[in-house]
């Protein structure tokens, strides 16, 4: 189509513009597809890299799976980028665009769930199996300061044993001297509080074996616990490092169990218990009568004072036996792409990355998509030869030359066939019988 309609100044600037706008592309394209090419090559390396660290064997099979699979993956993105850096700029409709839009974001998530998670792996899964590693020393730190923090309220309960003995020796004491019954020496009330006494005293040796136990076993967990941490720091292959620190966490869940078992809690419970339930009542031995009365109603007296003792002696042990327990803690082992997404919000950065190398091309889709509308804008209203180049008009003239050549040359018959034929062509031009010859610049 031809005008000869001047154009006007804005036409002019906004054809100068697209020009200058064609000129950029055309200098771009010529590295894009390499560019392209290389952003597909580095994203198949990361997620050969994540493919390997899933599959357990290390033999030539799993090699070439590995390197199918990336490849796969690098082919893919560059096929699909270069289908949007050339379709998506050159639609121009509304719903062509939104439709192209869709297909892009499907896309996206496609590349991400096949690739950029394994390129997260690659980059960030040693550090992630680390960080696995110590949250694991953290959680087991906790379970074991809370199960000896138990422990020793259990054995804490010997003061309360010792406490509640000593009350019975005193009050022995005072029979033997014979402020309770009113009969000085070791009579029945003597006894009673004696066999108690002896009681409370053979229970109190028993919590006092079990704090060294304690102690022994917390010190050991302590220990297991500074070699679990120098595991997740240490140099070298975090693989051979997780199967040490897999047999350190089971030592440690064993010392774990073995402070529960040591705690004497339960066993002050049951000995309260027993202590005002079990008693053996020994055969009164006062000379007379009143004075038997006495010593019975004395040891009533004392039994009362018994079943007090022992009630809150059992108040005690329940209420260590009512703290709760730290959950049991096991270790699971994990690979790096598990550990990647397991402490994703850890490592923000290298997910950035890993995506960012798949769908980095989305950012150049747009930018050719704005460009070629700037320039179907700065186009917009004028005609084709208004927007010829010079370099574009040169080789026309030089088309048109190369046909006036061709028709001198041709016999005259044949160019009177050629001409006839033409004419009588449908909605055919009116041609004159020799062409004229155009005029070159």
């Amino acid at each position: 189509m031809t005008s000869d309609r001047p154009l006007t100044d804005a036409q002019a600037r906004g054809v100068r513009h697209a020009r200058e706008l064609e000129t950029h592309l055309t200098w771009l394209d010529t590295f894009s597809g390499t560019a392209l090419g290389v952003l597909a090559v580095a994203s198949g390396i990361y997620t050969y890299l994540g493919v390997s660290s899933l599959l357990d064997d290390t033999g030539a099979m799993s090699v070439f799976a590995a390197i199918a699979y990336s490849v796969a993956v690098s082919v893919g993105i560059f096929v699909f980028w270069s289908y949007m850096m050339r379709l998506f700029p050159a639609v121009r409709t509304a719903q062509a665009r939104i439709g192209l839009m869709g297909a892009m974001v499907l896309g996206s998530l496609a590349i991400v769930a096949m690739s950029s998670w394994l390129n997260a792996a690659a980059l960030a899964g040693s550090a992630a199996v680390e960080q696995h590693l110590a949250t694991t020393v953290q959680e087991y730190q906790g379970a074991l300061e809370e199960t000896h923090e138990i422990a020793l309220s259990a054995q804490s309960l010997e003061r309360d044993v010792a406490r509640v003995r000593q009350s019975f020796e005193d009050l022995s004491e005072q029979e033997a001297a014979g402020a309770l019954s009113g009969m000085a020496g070791r009579g029945a009330v003597f006894r009673v509080l004696r066999q108690k006494s002896a009681e409370l005293s053979g229970l109190e040796a028993q919590i006092a074996t079990q704090t060294p136990l304690v102690s022994a076993a917390f010190t050991e967990g302590n220990a297991i616990l500074s070699r679990m941490r120098a595991l997740t720091v240490e140099a070298g292959p975090v693989e051979a490092r997780s199967v040490e620190f897999s047999e350190a966490t089971v030592r440690l869940a064993g010392l774990i169990a073995q402070l529960r078992q040591l705690s004497v809690a339960p066993l002050v419970e049951r000995a309260a218990q027993d202590l005002a339930a079990s008693v053996v009542l020994p055969e009164l031995d006062g000379s007379t009568s009143q004075i038997r009365t006495d010593q019975a109603s004395t040891i009533t007296s004392v039994l009362d004072v018994l079943a007090q003792r022992a009630a809150t002696l059992q108040g005690a042990a329940a209420a260590v036996i009512a703290q709760t327990p730290p959950p049991d803690v096991t270790y699971t082992p994990i690979s790096s792409a598990d550990a990647v997404i397991l402490y994703a919000r850890n490592f923000v950065p290298s997910w950035a990355g890993a995506i960012a190398i798949d769908l980095l091309p989305a950012v150049l889709v747009l930018i050719l998509a704005i460009t070629q509308s700037a320039i179907r804008h700065g186009r917009e209203g004028t005609a084709v030869d208004d927007t010829m180049t010079l370099a574009e008009l040169r080789a026309a003239l030089g088309a048109v030359r190369d046909v006036e050549l061709a028709m001198n040359n041709m016999p005259d018959s044949l160019a009177k066939d050629t001409l006839v034929k033409d004419s009588q062509a449908p909605d055919a031009p009116e041609t004159p019988t020799r062409p004229t010859p155009v005029s070159s610049l």
